[in-house]
């Protein structure tokens, strides 16, 4: 194998290290699979020309983009329909954004004790936690109705779960795209 190809071969492995990291900032709410993408990018643009040819394209980095972008709108979607299924108001919906972030964070950092799977459980867990207290207390601010309050803030946990989990699963397989192309 030549130097180029060892080279080559060196940074996909890094890259795919950090797509893997940037997939785990999705459990806490942030855009890792916009790292992904990022990252497929990076080696698309860097990457050696000629005798390495793993098919790695910038056609591939823009079907990971809308990819990833089906990803978004999938959580968003999945977030607010839960709440507004359940009749939440504009307050509740975007408190319970705010909650899902804090309640990710909160619950990752909770889980430390427990290496990796602890933090990503307790980030999972924290952000369906906050989205439910925020949806709760933006329909107890709003209307100040518990009974309305506890079925926005259920709507939005369930919600918020089922996103994140649908924008999890979408990461694995961008990984996956970037795996495949790359090797």
């Amino acid at each position: 194998m030549s130097e180029i190809a060892l080279t080559y071969y060196f940074w996909v492995a890094l890259v795919l290290a950090g797509a893997s990291i940037a997939w785990m900032f999705n459990f806490i709410a942030l855009p890792g699979n916009w790292g992904i993408v990022g990252l497929a990018g990076l080696l698309v643009w860097a990457g050696p020309a000629g005798p390495v040819d793993p098919g790695l394209t910038w056609e591939t980095v823009g079907l990971m983009l809308v990819i990833a972008a089906g990803g978004e709108v999938l959580e968003f979607v999945a977030g607010a329909a839960g709440a507004a299924r359940q009749g939440a108001s504009r307050r509740a919906i975007a408190l319970a954004l705010i909650g899902t972030v804090a309640g990710s964070i909160a619950g990752a950092v909770a889980g430390l004790p427990i290496p990796i799977a602890g933090s990503l459980v307790g980030a999972l867990a924290g952000g369906a936690g906050g989205a439910f207290a925020g949806a709760y207390l933006g329909e107890m601010w709003k209307h100040g109705i518990s009974d309305q309050g506890m079925s926005v803030g259920w709507g939005a946990a369930i919600g918020r779960l089922l996103g994140t989990l649908g924008k999890l699963a979408i990461g694995i397989i961008l990984i996956v795209i970037l795996a495949v192309r790359a090797l």
